[in-house]
């Protein structure tokens, strides 16, 4: 079994959805999760819900975004 434990992992879309529940499942896992998506407030709120809540890091980004 793979051990996530003090591994980064960026999730992009981390702000609902899928992204959200594998930041969760790996949060809970012990790993240090970078959080992205559009909406900076609904991942300050799962931020906060997450294990280990001050190991991770939140960047905003819109990947559809040109330029």
């Amino acid at each position: 079994m793979t051990s996530f434990k003090d591994k980064v992992i960026w999730i992009t879309g981390a702000s609902s959805g899928i992204g959200e529940e594998l930041s969760r499942q790996l949060a809970g896992k012990g790993a240090k999760i970078v959080l992205s998506a559009r909406s900076v407030d609904k991942l300050e709120a799962i931020k906060k819900e997450l294990d280990h809540s001050d190991a991770h890091t939140i960047i905003q980004m819109d990947l559809n975004k040109n330029g």
